[in-house]
């Protein structure tokens, strides 16, 4: 569905972008992952044909981004970090209003807005104004809007953003509700939020891709180790002779469950993601197993290794701060194989930023 080659993005002598490469399957749901400032915002608006690439090929379902953008944008749902809304509408007119930009008829418009308010849960307030919604609601109409006229793929732009924790665990859902029938692209700087919901994740850092997969397999190649925590019922000391023994498993250290003192907690470091491993042999072993998990503080350090130490705060996009920062040299664009663009060049971004 998505095929990124060497994409670079520069907003006039500032590097934003690059280099840059990635594929996307039909039906994935994938993850961007980095912190304020690492290239998402960039690199879902070049996905969507709001900017132009500086160099390198981007095609959407065999589409080259720059040579036939019109016929991309029939293919893509786009969602922005801020839902792109007119609060004094109501979410049906509103959707319809949608509907009819994307060329459908007055009546397809309609049909395809009821669609999307079930799909989206919206149907309670279909004809509330959009004004009225709470964040968590207006999030849902901006997704609402973006799959209106069914396209093959949806980026969404930070969809969680500014949800509360019952929100998110909607929106979490929603998302998952949407697997199969959309490729969905999405982008967050929350490492657990966006596991729990995608396939697989591509960690971004200072506009390149530092790292892809789950995050069983981001875990595994990064930190070297896997750590679980499982919560039983039982014979503590004849558990943990059990899970000791277990191949892969580099230390055990036990205590008493917090939630419920007559309950133990087994904290396991292995050298590989080993939870299927270790369910089943405790359950051979007749434990009783209440809870198994990833241990607290392993995502928050896969992220922070990952991300590394960039200082960048506020919007994601370079071209929204207003700044033109000291870019690499033309000797080092070359390095990266960037070559100086002249005014022919049909890939450099002509736009004002």
């Amino acid at each position: 569905m998505i095929e990124v080659r060497n994409l670079f993005k520069y907003y006039g002598q500032r590097r934003a972008v690059g280099p840059l490469s990635f594929s996307i399957a039909p039906g994935e749901i994938v993850g961007l992952l980095g912190l304020n400032g690492a290239g998402k915002t960039t690199v879902l608006r070049v996905l969507a044909c709001d900017l132009l690439p500086s160099a390198g090929t981007v095609t959407v379902d065999g589409i080259d981004v720059v040579d036939q953008p019109q016929q991309v944008r029939h293919r893509i749902g786009y969602l922005p970090d801020t839902p792109p809304v007119y609060a004094e509408m109501g979410v049906h007119e509103y959707l319809v209003f949608a509907a009819r930009l994307r060329g459908l008829t007055t009546q397809e418009a309609h049909r395809r807005a009821t669609e999307a308010e079930k799909v989206t849960n919206l149907e309670k307030v279909a004809h509330d104004p959009i004004h009225s919604l709470s964040h968590g609601f207006k999030q849902r109409v901006g997704i609402a809007q973006a799959l209106v006229h069914r396209p093959k793929l949806l980026l969404l732009d930070e969809p969680i953003l500014g949800l509360d924790p019952v929100q998110i665990v909607e929106m979490r859902h929603l998302l998952r509700s949407l697997r199969g029938d959309f490729t969905i692209v999405l982008s967050s700087h929350n490492l657990k939020e966006i596991s729990e919901t995608c396939d697989r994740l591509l960690v971004i850092r200072e506009g390149s891709i530092v790292a892809s997969g789950s995050e069983a397999e981001l875990s595994s190649k990064l930190l070297q180790t896997t750590s679980v925590e499982i919560t039983f019922s039982g014979d503590h000391e004849r558990v943990e002779r059990v899970v000791r023994d277990k191949d892969g498993v580099r230390s055990v250290a036990l205590h008493p469950s917090p939630e419920d003192p007559g309950n133990h907690v087994l904290r396991v470091d292995a050298d590989r993601d080993i939870r299927p491993e270790l369910v089943r042999t405790l359950v051979a072993a007749e434990v009783d197993v209440l809870q198994v998990v990833q241990a607290k503080g392993e995502l928050e350090s896969i992220f922070l290794r990952l991300a590394g130490d960039v200082s960048a705060a506020g919007n994601d996009d370079p071209a929204c701060d207003g700044s033109n920062p000291e870019s690499p040299s033309q000797q080092d664009r070359a390095m990266n194989g960037i070559e100086p663009h002249d005014s022919t060049d049909k890939k450099v971004d002509k736009e004002e930023d």
